[in-house]
This record gives structure tokens, sequence and C-alpha cells, in this order.
């Protein structure tokens, strides 16, 4: 999917779901183009599974899908640093031992 960037107006054009959007603001075309895929691949993940033709239904259902693996992602992103914690702690102690 390409993005059509208009500097004048710092609007990119993406296409998600077959709905063409002009999104403003200072980010990369490219980057909000890579977005764009990403949520239009999932509203066609979730169409395929769900009888509803609804895009508004689709989006939200996708939405949540997002949501859900960002909240997984963040979850397991916060324990591992709780690990890695810990085990610097452990390994402060050892140190500790050994030195003094």
């Amino acid at each position: 999917m390409d993005a059509k960037y208009d500097p004048a107006n710092s609007a990119t054009s993406v296409e998600i779901f077959g709905q063409t959007y002009n999104v403003r603001g200072n980010g990369d075309p490219d980057y909000l183009a890579e977005l764009a895929q990403f949520v239009d691949n999932r509203m066609r993940e979730v169409a395929a599974q769900v009888a509803t033709v609804d895009p508004m239904k689709i989006a939200i259902l996708a939405a949540l899908n997002i949501a859900d693996e960002f909240s997984r992602f963040r979850r397991q992103r916060d324990d591992a640093a709780g690990i890695w914690l810990e085990k610097t702690e452990e390994i402060s102690e050892r140190l500790s031992e050994v030195i003094g």
C-alpha cells in the first residue's frame, strides 16, 4: 500500500478496508502506510471470521483484537522487566558477598 503525501497540508492518504483516509500530522508517510496496512489486514482477518459485513462492527472487532494483542505484549514486557530486575538484584547481592 503506497501512502500519498501532500506536503501543503501535511496529510497522508491511506486506504483501509476499501476506504481512503487523509491522515494529518507530522508522521512519516511510510510509517503511516505501514500502520494502515496493519489495520487493513486485521480488519480483513476479522471479516473472514465473522458473519457481519458491517464495516463499523468489523473495525470495532479489529480494534479489540489489536488492543488485546497490545495489552498482552505490554504485560509480557512488564513481566520480563521484573525478571531482569530480580536477576540484577541477585547478581548484585552475589557480587557484594564475593567482594565484601
